[in-house]
């Protein structure tokens, strides 16, 4: 990788346009990438505008609809993928060719999405990582970031060992956005991670409201701890290891269901605000589909593989899928249905 990487970023929705905008700003040759058309024009005319709790940010910056990606001629060192879990084949798959031969992937997102890219771009030019941000974007050039530098927290690592050593570079620059970790078992954070996001995305969503508020709900944390105990079930089934992330102490509880407690309660603490609305429910509220496959629907599938079954979460699914698909509203009355009465 070159001294002065060429960087682009796949996807700059509510995350990836808040750190593109960390990028931009400390002077780095970024190039952003967005399949929303108005939000690229938006950036075009008037640049990129980042709202932080206690400051405002606005630059102008290099942005890109899809189709312009094959008029591209020099390749980018390390290209940051921050589209859905659901759209990383495909955005694998479109910028593979202009992805520099000893350049990266780093897939920031939901899921574990890891292997995907690697079966696209090949090991060694996959980074793995876990990303810690609440934010939102509702106007196209403007995303809005609820947790400054200090609160956003990333974990790096290589899927290749070999490529492990070329992870703090990547570190480096990514710490113009947040704290980073390094951490050779990638695989298992991003792990520890899904289980948060299997007890948070979607179990709020279904009730359409703020993290926080759903969490008070009679009944709500309970049943979102418990989603949370399949998904670190299925995590020690699939061969993770228990471990801190998100800033956690390494004190930290290694029994399966105390660290689900521990994690979850520090996610409602740090990282999330009165009104932060989960990523999935934006989705929902947008007429998109969320993550339900990439993060519940992975701890059905992987205990299922086990023999063992998950309920919690696939009560989680079904009323999702019912939602996506029209069948079942949108509606905090859906609390019932989800706790099951």
């Amino acid at each position: 990788m070159r001294k002065t990487p060429r960087i682009a970023f796949l996807g700059t929705g509510a995350q990836g346009a808040s750190i593109a905008a960390d990028f931009v700003l400390a002077g780095l040759d970024v190039t952003l990438i967005d399949q929303w058309p108005a939000h690229v024009e938006a950036m075009r005319m008037s640049g990129l505008t980042v709202n932080l709790p206690t400051r405002t940010l606005h630059t102008p910056v290099k942005a890109l609809h899809l189709c312009d990606v094959a008029e591209i001629k020099e390749p980018f060192d390390l290209v940051f993928l921050v589209v859905k879990a659901y759209d990383t084949r495909w955005a694998c798959e479109l910028i593979r060719p202009v992805l520099a031969a000893d350049g990266f992937v780093v897939g920031l997102q939901n899921g574990m999405t890891h292997e995907d890219i690697a079966e696209i771009v090949g090991r060694d030019r996959t980074i793995g990582a876990v990303i810690e941000i609440a934010s939102n974007m509702w106007t196209p050039g403007i995303t809005t970031r609820q947790n400054d530098h200090d609160e956003s927290w990333f974990a790096l690592g290589a899927l290749d060992p070999s490529m492990q050593t070329q992870v703090e570079d990547v570190a480096q620059i990514l710490r113009h956005s947040g704290r980073v970790e390094v951490t050779d078992d990638i695989r298992s954070a991003k792990w520890m991670k899904l289980v948060v996001n299997a007890a948070e995305l979607i179990p709020s969503a279904i009730v359409d409201t703020a993290l926080n508020d759903a969490a008070r709900l009679p009944g709500m944390l309970d049943l979102m701890r418990k989603a949370g105990y399949e998904a670190m079930e299925a995590a020690l089934a699939d061969g993770a290891t228990i471990m801190p992330i998100i800033g956690m102490p390494p004190v930290m509880s290694n029994h399966p269901e105390r660290y689900v407690d521990e994690i979850f309660e520090e996610v409602l603490k740090t990282f999330s605000r009165d009104d932060t609305l989960t990523t999935s429910l934006q989705d929902w509220r947008k007429g998109r589909r969320a993550e339900v496959e990439e993060v519940n629907g992975w701890v059905v599938k992987t205990l299922a593989k086990q023999g063992r079954t998950a309920p919690i979460n696939r009560r989680i699914v079904s009323i999702a899928l019912g939602i996506e698909a029209g069948t079942i509203p949108l509606s905090a009355a859906n609390l019932d249905m989800l706790l099951n009465k």
